[in-house]
This record gives structure tokens, C-alpha cells and sequence, in this order.
């Protein structure tokens, strides 16, 4: 299939193309900017790597004149928009109507553009951390405005895509980890692992969904092959359903063999409580060609070139 990507340079942006790519579909990946003007090491090595799988065009953003230049001279199959506004997303002060108008700009036209070239299915990304998504302690409200953001977008796209007899899908994303992902939780601890100390886990006792991102993205690969061309279809592919504390183990024990390191942990006592306990993904990742020895194997193997003086 012909399939437009929004977002691709994201660190889950960047696993999908990647996957579309190898299940045999054409794929092409728009970004803001040209690789080298990332400021984001991570996301300019991302960016660079499209090329080699996909039709990369840098200089546009979802919606704008380029974007519908671009809609109304090419024909495509599936709209799968991954990309989403991302400016300060933990602070409670994130702007949600600057974000919905970014992630949905001119969305009646262009949904009527696509549809006009023979688009007939449209690819939502979403978040487990919306309202009323997952599963989970509380009643799953958004974790905050960025989650309310995501939700909103999907209630837009839906409606519209709707309306024009599109088949729309939700793909919902819970807690990847793995190369080429910006510096948070796992590449945390690899970094300390690597140059021999030992990191603090300072909340074990959530409970979260985390998914290698190599996982996650064939999962999504095979949920856009088989979409159907009518109706309305969603998948939340999970992956370890653990304490945070736990997930740290886990990598510490799949680690230790890998990088030669004794991977030893610190598990302080919990005072932070302001997220839900429990928010988790609830379908099966069930996807054969998965590999998990050597997604450990390609995760140790980043992190060891990434922090060469470990």
C-alpha cells in the first residue's frame, strides 16, 4: 500500500516507518525540518535513518500549504497520522487547544483530499494515557492536559474521517523503550550501568505497560496491513505489565549477560503518588515474528555504542 506518515522522526515514528517499510509497503514519511537541523541527537539520527526506507520531504507540518500541495498531487492509501504537538507535554500548563488546532489543522480538507485521491483508511495514533483509555486504578481521567490533547484529536479525526465513509483505526501506545528513543527511564539506567554505578528507581510501585519498541512496531505494521476499508477498528498492543520496580529487574537480569555488568539497583521507598497506581494497555502484543532474545540483544548493543566509556 501507498501509505503517508505523519511524525515519523518521533522515537515510535521512526520504529514504524521502519516496519511498514519491511512488510513491503511504500511508505512516505513527511518531517517539520531536514535531518541535520534537529537540535535532539536521538531525533536527527532517527530522521537520517528514514531515507533509507522511506520518500522522506522535509519543510512540512500536518495541514499546512505544503502538506496539501503535496495530498492533492499524490495518491495514497492510508493516512497514518503518528504525529502529534509534544511542546512541553508534562507540564501542567500545556496548552490543549494549541495542540489539538497543531495535530488537527485544516482537517476536513485534507481528509477530503486523501479521500478524494482513493485514500480509504486513516491510522490514529493514540495514548494509554487519554481519558478514558486502558485499563487501571481510578477512573482512568487523562494524566494530564497532553493526554486530554491525544484524546481530543481522536474524537476529531473520528468524526471526520467518518463522515466521509474512511475506515478510521486507533493504534494506542503504552511505554516503549528501546534504541534510539530520547534519554528517559531505560537509557537512564543503562548509562549508569554502563559506567558502573548503581541508579535509584524513584517510584517502583506504579504499575506500567512497557513494550519493546521493536514489538510495538510490527505490531502496528501487521494492524495496518489487515485494516479493513470500512468501520471502525483500535488495538492496544501491551507488553510487561510490571511495577516499575519489577521492569527494572527485569532489565537488570536480561542486561547483566549482555553488557558485563553487575546491573545493580537502588528501589527507594515511594513518596510520589500523583499518577494513577495502575495504567496499562489490555490486548495481547501477539505478533510471531518477533524476536525477543534479539530485541535484547539489539537494546544492549545501542546503549553499549551510545556510552562507549562504560
Amino acid at each position: 500500500m501507498r501509505i503517508l506518515f505523519t511524525g515519523a522522526s518521533s522515537f515510535t515514528g521512526h520504529w514504524f516507518v521502519q516496519e511498514l517499510a519491511a512488510a513491503g509497503h511504500k511508505v512516505t514519511a513527511i518531517l517539520r525540518r531536514p535531518a541535520s537541523e534537529y537540535p535532539e541527537a536521538a531525533r536527527r539520527m532517527r530522521a537520517a535513518r528514514l531515507g533509507e526506507v522511506s520518500q522522506l520531504l522535509s519543510g512540512m507540518s500536518f495541514g499546512d500549504d505544503q502538506f496539501l500541495k503535496l495530498i492533492s498531487g499524490e495518491a495514497f492509501d492510508v493516512l497514518c497520522h503518528h504525529a502529534a504537538d509534544v511542546t512541553n507535554y508534562r507540564s501542567p500548563d500545556f496548552n490543549v487547544l494549541a495542540a489539538l488546532e497543531n495535530n488537527t489543522r485544516r482537517l476536513d480538507r485534507v481528509l477530503a483530499a486523501m479521500h478524494e485521491g482513493g485514500c480509504r483508511r486513516v491510522v490514529v495514533t493514540g495514548s494509554v494515557f487519554e481519558n478514558d483509555e486502558g485499563a487501571g486504578s481510578g477512573d482512568l481521567k487523562a494524566f494530564s492536559p497532553y493526554g486530554l490533547s491525544k484524546a481530543l484529536t481522536w474524537q476529531m479525526f473520528r468524526h471526520y474521517a467518518e463522515r466521509l465513509g474512511l475506515a478510521v483505526g486507533k493504534f494506542v501506545i503504552a511505554n516503549p523503550f528501546g534504541p534510539f528513543e530520547e534519554p528517559r527511564f531505560t537509557a537512564y539506567l543503562m548509562k549508569n550501568w554502563l559506567a558502573g554505578e548503581t541508579p535509584a528507581v524513584n517510584t517502583p510501585d506504579y504499575v506500567r505497560d512497557n513494550i519493546h519498541v521493536a514489538l510495538l512496531a510490527k505490531a502496528y505494521a501487521n494492524f495496518v496491513s489487515a485494516m479493513p476499508t470500512e468501520g471502525h477498528t483500535r488495538i492496544a498492543p501491551s507488553g510487561y505489565v510490571e511495577s516499575q520496580g519489577a521492569f527494572a529487574q527485569r532489565l537488570a537480569v536480561e542486561m547483566r549477560s549482555r553488557i558485563g555488568r553487575p546491573c545493580a539497583l537502588q528501589l527507594r521507598t515511594q513518596t510520589d503518588f500523583s499518577e494513577p497506581m495502575i495504567r496499562i494497555n489490555t490486548d495481547q502484543a501477539a505478533v510471531s515474528e518477533f524476536d525477543a532474545s534479539k530485541a535484547w540483544d539489539d537494546f544492549a548493543s545501542y546503549y553499549q555504542n551510545l556510552f562507549p566509556s562504560g
